[in-house]
């Protein structure tokens, strides 16, 4: 059994001194990038971003968090299509997984999370939370009594890995971003396609429709028929198929 939501929030918020709300929030990538950089103390905080708002910057934060997997070979599949859409139940498991990780590997002494993302450009403390730290069971501090070695990492490959792996891995996090790009296009062309047919019906019913440029249904055929160029495709025997085709 993990921890609870609360625990998690209180470790992070504690780690790295933010003021995270909601497990949701870690889809976002920009903590989860930090958090491995508390053990490794080499991923790419420049190229991290915690102030954004778009999966397209969310997908730029897991790219380097793969990378920083990939360098450390850890055989964990991160699963970028469902942490970007800031689902509880995914990032939680996900954050859970990630703290037994953590427990196991960081390597202890104090970790200046507010200097490193200050160095990499990103606000250092306008997320901080309050300086005290939580109490009870549930607050987990970042400072740890350093082992002298590090145990060895059942599931992590020693050094960077081999190049093929380091492929494999990048093959598949593209294959996952291509099929969610396919699924919302298509979801759009759906989208349109209805639109031209309640637009078809309606002109079928009222022919002078199509003749009234100011009609509501004429412009709207327009709009869908146009092109970048600014001309119109003939509607006669044509429309926008499923695939985003003219036929």
């Amino acid at each position: 059994m993990g921890e609870s939501r609360n625990e998690l929030l209180a470790w992070v918020n504690n780690l790295l001194q933010l003021n995270i709300t909601k497990i949701e929030q870690f889809g976002t990538g920009a903590a989860l990038c930090q958090i491995y950089d508390s053990i490794f103390q080499d991923v790419g905080m420049s190229k991290v971003k915690f102030n954004v708002n778009s999966e397209y910057m969310y997908l730029q934060n897991f790219k380097v968090l793969q990378n920083t997997f990939t360098k450390h070979g850890i055989d964990r599949t991160i699963p970028v299509e469902q942490l970007v859409k800031c689902k509880m139940q995914d990032n939680l498991e996900f954050l859970q997984w990630t703290k037994r990780f953590w427990d196991q590997y960081f390597p202890g002494g104090e970790y200046d999370a507010m200097a490193r993302r200050k160095a990499s450009g990103a606000p250092a403390t306008a997320s901080a939370p309050p300086p005290s730290r939580p109490a009870g069971a549930g607050a987990i501090g970042a400072k740890r009594a350093a082992p002298t070695t590090m145990a060895a990492r059942p599931g992590v490959k020693a050094g960077a890995g081999a190049g093929s792996a380091a492929l494999i891995n990048e093959n598949s996090q593209l294959k996952e971003i291509v099929q969610g790009l396919e699924r919302e296009k298509l979801f759009y062309f759906s989208k349109l396609r209805d639109i031209e047919l309640l637009v078809q019906q309606a002109m079928e019913t009222n022919p002078e429709l199509e003749a009234n440029e100011e009609s509501l249904e004429k412009q709207i055929q327009d709009i869908l028929y146009s092109t970048e160029e600014g001309f119109e495709i003939p509607a006669d025997g044509e429309g926008i198929a499923d695939d985003g085709e003219t036929f």
